[in-house]
C-alpha cells in the first residue's frame, strides 16, 4: 500500500508502480445518456421515455449493425445516415440531427476526471481505449484539457475494430507499449471486462465513481 503525507512524496509499492490505468470513455469518462439525447432533438418522436427507448434501439442498435460500423470507422457520416434513414424509417434530416448533437453531448463525468487527476499527479500512466466514431473522437480530443493527460489511447475508429474483439486489445498493447499484466482497464461495460481478463489485463466493472476510488486506494494506486 501507499505509504505518504503528501503528493510530493508518495512512496510506490513496487507492485504497483509501473501499473498503467486504462479508460474506457462512454458512461465512464463521459457521461453518455442516448433516450434524453433523442428527447432533445427529436421530440416529436421521443415523446415519452418508452418511445425514447424504442427509438435508441432502432438508431443505435446496442451499438452493433449499423453504428458498429460506424464506431469502427467503417462508415462514415453520409452513409451512416442513409442507412439507417432507410432501415427505420426516420428522415434523414432527424437521423443527421442526431449524429450532429450526439458529440457534444458526451459530457465529463467530474468524480472520474477527479480521480484521473489523482492518478496523474501521482505518476501513473494513463490511456484510454474507447469505441468511439472519428467525428467523435476528433471532438473529444478537441475540446477537453484533460485530454491531455493521457500518455496515448486507442479509438475503435481509428483501430477499424471494436470492443470487445480480441483484435483491439491487441493492438492497443502494441501502441501503449505495454504487457498485458501492467495494465488495469476500467470499462462498465461486463463483456469488454470479461474480455480483457481473458487476456491477461487486470480489469474492473465501473459502476461509479466512489466503488473505482475504492478500488484504487486498496491497491494502492491512489492514497
Amino acid at each position: 500500500m501507499i505509504k505518504a503525507s503528501a503528493w510530493s512524496d508518495t512512496l510506490l509499492d513496487t507492485s504497483t508502480v509501473d501499473m498503467a490505468i486504462v479508460f474506457d470513455f462512454g458512461r465512464v469518462v463521459f457521461d453518455w445518456q442516448p433516450e434524453a439525447l433523442l428527447r432533445r432533438v427529436l421530440p416529436q418522436r421521443a415523446a415519452s421515455l418508452q418511445a425514447a427507448a424504442h427509438w435508441v434501439d432502432q438508431i443505435f442498435q446496442s451499438y452493433q449493425g449499423d453504428w458498429g460500423d460506424f464506431d469502427s470507422g467503417l462508415v462514415e457520416v453520409p452513409a451512416l445516415v442513409e442507412r439507417i434513414a432507410r432501415r427505420t424509417g426516420l428522415d434523414q434530416a432527424e437521423v443527421q440531427a442526431v449524429v450532429d448533437a450526439a458529440p457534444a453531448s458526451l459530457t465529463p463525468l467530474p468524480g472520474t476526471v477527479a480521480l484521473m487527476e489523482r492518478l496523474k499527479a501521482a505518476g501513473r500512466p494513463l490511456y484510454f481505449l474507447s469505441n468511439m466514431p472519428l467525428p467523435f473522437a476528433e471532438h473529444l480530443e478537441r475540446t477537453h484539457h484533460f485530454m491531455a493527460w493521457f500518455d496515448g489511447g486507442v479509438f475503435s475508429s481509428r483501430a477499424k475494430v471494436n470492443k470487445p474483439a480480441t483484435a483491439i486489445f491487441d493492438h492497443a498493447l502494441k501502441q501503449f507499449g505495454l504487457p498485458a499484466e501492467q495494465i488495469l482497464f476500467i470499462d462498465d461495460h461486463g463483456p469488454n471486462v470479461e474480455a480483457a481478463k481473458a487476456l491477461g489485463w487486470q480489469a474492473l466493472q465501473f459502476v461509479g465513481d466512489a466503488g473505482l476510488e475504492r478500488e484504487l486506494v486498496e491497491r494502492g494506486l491512489i492514497v
